[in-house]
């Protein structure tokens, strides 16, 4: 099995945080391993190595030398992973070794590299994709912020010039690609999403789903048949205020759990949902702020494809007959196509009482009127 390499870079308030979230929770899902390199910059910063008080040479040499040795790391374990689960893994660094080049001059960057003996154009190419995401400052300065990154204080104007730099820094290499913010910022995160299953020669999934309420399958017959990922998820509603959603969500297998935590605002068009993934402690003082007038939302989500078809089938535990499945289309008109041993009750695509945000609030109504 292959291991895949693959930078996400941008200037400051990109939507690097929600675009980790999305690429680890997607592909996990789709029966990848996914290894999250953290950004180096903001480690060191929080960790006390700061400008000014260090010179930018050496600020940017520390970062080299720590982020060296951390790619090394991942990408060893990955290769052992790989092989010995027979697994695709996939590496996402948030930023890569070239980003420091965004900050130094070329000369500077170079004698750096050749310092180790080593030379740009090899680090450059040693990441098999690099997507650049375009910092809010530039084409939607009104959800510029910097409240999410403590590590982080650029004016707009600062964040529009460091975020050409960077794309300068990797320009050369064979995929490059910048994602813009033409779009809302749904839009942006989907088209990153886009371009990583792209990357990894995966179908490009669609907007368009269908939902259904089916009776509760025979796991172990469905199992007998098909590849069955499973992910279990916990998701809980914080107190919020007033066009604000706010949660946090558990996912994964028993002994391996990933924690994320969910902030939606606005309404219609210009409802904007950030993520990002949050330690476990972080995730137990989150709780302490849960919304105690709405259920906690636990289910199994299992995932597999059957004749080209992407279906998540989510088994709740309040319901002992029935469960959901979603399945992705690439057209309006194409026919659903289900294993025959699911039985399908109904569609409930547009039926809201289905949503996880309202079955939170009531979970007990007749399914089936």
């Amino acid at each position: 099995m292959c291991v895949t390499n693959i930078v996400l870079t941008g200037g400051p308030c990109a939507g690097k945080s929600t675009g980790l979230s999305r690429i680890e929770q997607e592909l996990t899902d789709k029966g990848y391993k996914v290894f999250v390199v953290p950004e180096t910059a903001t480690e060191n910063i929080t960790g006390g190595i700061r400008l000014p008080e260090v010179p930018v040479n050496d600020f940017q040499k520390a970062i080299f030398e720590v982020q060296l040795a951390k790619e090394k790391v991942y990408r060893d374990v990955a290769n052992v992973y790989s092989k010995l689960h027979n697994t695709p893994c996939v590496i996402v660094y948030d930023r890569g070794i070239l980003d420091a080049k965004a900050f130094m001059k070329c000369s500077e960057y170079k004698a750096m590299c050749e310092s180790y003996g080593l030379k740009e154009s090899e680090l450059r190419d040693n990441y098999d994709a690099v997507i650049h995401l375009k910092t809010a400052a530039d084409g939607a300065e009104s959800f510029y912020t910097l409240a999410n990154n403590a590590a982080r204080s650029e004016t707009p104007a600062q964040a529009r010039e460091v975020d050409k730099k960077i794309i300068k820094a990797w320009n050369g290499h064979p995929h490059l690609r910048v994602i813009d913010n033409s779009t809302n910022f749904d839009g942006k995160i989907d088209r990153l999403m886009d371009e990583i299953f792209s990357i990894l020669g995966e179908p490009i999934p669609t907007e368009i789903e269908r939902k259904y309420l089916i009776k509760m399958p025979n796991l172990e017959e469905l199992k007998s048949i098909y590849t069955l990922n499973k992910v279990s998820i916990i998701q809980t509603y914080l107190e919020s205020s007033e066009g604000v959603e706010r949660r946090v969500r558990q996912r994964g297998i028993v002994g391996t759990y990933s924690y994320y935590y969910t902030e939606k605002r606005g309404e219609g068009i210009e409802r904007i949902e950030t993520e990002k993934k949050i330690t476990k402690d972080e995730y137990l003082d989150y709780l302490m702020e849960a919304d105690t007038s709405l259920k906690q939302i636990r289910k199994d989500r299992y995932c597999f494809v059957y004749d080209n078809s992407y279906i998540e089938m989510d088994i709740y535990p309040f319901w002992k007959s029935y469960a959901v499945v979603e399945v992705e289309l690439t057209d309006k008109e194409e026919k659903v196509s289900l294993p025959p041993e699911i039985v399908v009750l109904k569609e409930v695509t547009e039926d809201k009482r289905f949503k996880n945000s309202s079955l939170a609030k009531n979970n007990k109504f007749d399914v089936l009127e």
